[in-house]
């Protein structure tokens, strides 16, 4: 008995091909193991905060470029609803109005420049002072078998943003 004790104790110890009694099986990582771990976790983080970031830029991209719509549409709206010929003078671009609260025809809004979105009053609208506003008033527009300032007058508006938007909405206003 003690024969076959010892000769199944020589049997493990050469299975394991140690030279010496066999040893169990221990469970845990190895700190090779372990900085593997850590590599691989923050370069899946570092990868998921990039697009993470890339995403909250562009949704604010995505607000800016429609505040630069409506921005546009309001002054295009508004030079729209005013008189082709000026209502003083029943002629086509006088002079201009001083002062925009006093315009009264569409081409008293060419060459408008304003830094920051102004209402028609000329007070500045709050949250808005970024953007820029450009108004040109084309006299020699053609639409369709129009042409010339005695009969149609192209407007351009266009809305710039220091993040690079940039907008141009024109119309057309015809003399009838």
């Amino acid at each position: 008995m003690f024969r076959e004790l010892r000769r199944e104790r020589a049997i493990a110890t050469d299975a394991r091909g140690l030279g010496g009694p066999a040893r169990r099986h221990r469970s845990g990582l190895t700190l090779v193991e372990l900085l593997i771990a850590i590599v691989v976790i923050s370069v899946a983080l570092g990868g998921t905060l990039l697009l993470s970031r890339q995403t909250v830029l562009r949704s604010a991209d995505a607000m800016i470029q429609h505040q630069a719509l409506v921005v546009a549409t309001a002054y295009l709206e508004e030079i729209m609803l005013r008189a082709y010929l000026d209502p003083d003078t029943a002629t086509l671009c006088p002079a201009s109005e001083v002062c925009r609260a006093l315009y009264d025809n569409v081409c008293d809004y060419a060459g408008l420049d304003d830094a920051g979105v102004v209402d028609q009053t000329g007070s500045s609208v709050s949250g808005l002072g970024d953007y820029r506003v450009r108004v040109d008033v084309d006299t020699t527009a053609n639409l369709g078998g129009l042409s010339g300032s005695a009969d149609v007058l192209r407007v351009d508006v266009r809305v710039t943003h220091p993040t690079g938007v940039d907008i141009t909405l024109s119309g057309y206003r015809t003399a009838s």
